[in-house]
């Protein structure tokens, strides 16, 4: 961390909700991101405890002020998934009157998986930001695993939630799903972003917890320079 920036990275089943069979199984990570001077956090995919989550942060001199979603599947943000209900945003809202952050095109998919009322939710346009105290994160729309899913900025960092992972990217035959969105994604919108921005992903799959996009881009598949029809020839179901 670099200046009053605070960026914690929580892996479920390790770092909270330890005792957790669900948590321990799917491997997410959560973010913590907000301006150590000022006191704020949001939290970046608070499910399976989010009230913990909320503890951690607090132990770290910092209050949650927010949330953001970077897409509506229930080991992120809280649902029924497998049969199994998963605490997410719905309990944070329980104990926090605060916004939660998702793209436009998420909204109808997490008031589906939640429960919540679209009030609830503080909609964005790609290229928007939210501002945690003197700390800014970017939001870009980033479809193809899910409709509205989104990747942050935020100072030299890129949560990219499942639409890119350090090996690989989230999958493209689920409900909502579109590969030659993905497609898109991956070659074109997260294009402009510079080689030197570290990888934070939705889930640990790696030996690593972070890379930098340019060795991400050396090394995985998904991102070789093949056509649009290769691409999905290779990738998609």
């Amino acid at each position: 961390m670099s200046g009053s920036l605070y960026f914690r990275q929580l892996l479920s089943g390790r770092d909270f909700a330890r005792d957790d069979a669900w948590a321990r199984r799917m491997a997410n990570f959560v973010y913590a991101v907000g301006d150590r001077d000022a006191g704020v956090a949001v939290l970046v995919d608070p499910a399976y405890a989010p009230l913990e989550l909320v503890e951690l942060v607090g132990a770290d001199g910092l209050t949650v002020v927010g949330a953001v979603a970077t897409h509506y599947h229930a080991d992120h943000v809280g649902g029924t998934f497998a049969g199994v209900r998963l605490a997410g945003v719905v309990e944070l809202l329980d104990a926090l009157d605060v916004p939660v952050h998702v793209q436009c095109e998420e909204v109808e998919w997490i008031t589906r998986g939640t429960g919540l009322d679209a009030s609830a939710l503080t909609a964005h346009a790609s290229g928007e930001r939210v501002e945690v105290g003197g700390v800014s994160i970017g939001l870009v729309h980033t479809p193809g695993h899910t409709p509205g899913s989104q990747c942050l900025m935020v100072e030299g960092r890129l949560v990219t939630g499942d639409t890119l992972f350090l090996e690989g990217c989230g999958r493209t035959d689920l409900p909502g799903s579109d590969p030659d969105e993905m497609y898109v994604t991956l070659h074109e919108r997260l294009a402009a972003i510079a080689d030197d921005a570290l990888v934070y992903a939705g889930h640990d799959y790696s030996t690593v917890a972070f890379a930098p996009l340019g060795e991400v881009r050396a090394t995985n598949p998904v991102l070789a320079s093949v056509t649009a029809d290769e691409w999905r020839a290779a990738f998609a179901p």
